[in-house]
């Protein structure tokens, strides 16, 4: 988040592997407190990976409701964070 507000950027793409596999454990609370950080401040984040062996209800249900959100997004690549993050304005040429 320190990148983002040094370098003036309001959204972020970050690759799964760099983050914690607490973040995902929703019990732990990380995901919400990240949430709460990205709407206090203004941010939107996609975290680009593979999140289909994920069995909890819970996370999936998060993913879902998420992606259908404004701040945070869980996609499977690049191309599709910065549509999300782009709001659909990123195409092949870009």
């Amino acid at each position: 988040m320190s990148v983002a507000a040094n370098a003036g950027a309001e959204m972020i793409v970050v690759n799964k592997a760099a983050i914690a596999e607490d973040f995902f454990k929703l019990s732990t609370g990380i995901a919400g407190e990240v949430m709460q950080k990205l709407v206090n401040y203004g941010y939107r984040l996609a975290i680009v990976g593979d999140f289909s062996h994920y069995e909890s209800k819970a996370l999936q249900a998060y993913i879902y409701e998420n992606n259908r959100g404004v701040h945070l997004y869980f996609v499977a690549n690049e191309k599709e964070a910065l549509n999300k993050l782009g709001d659909g304005k990123w195409t092949q040429n870009n």
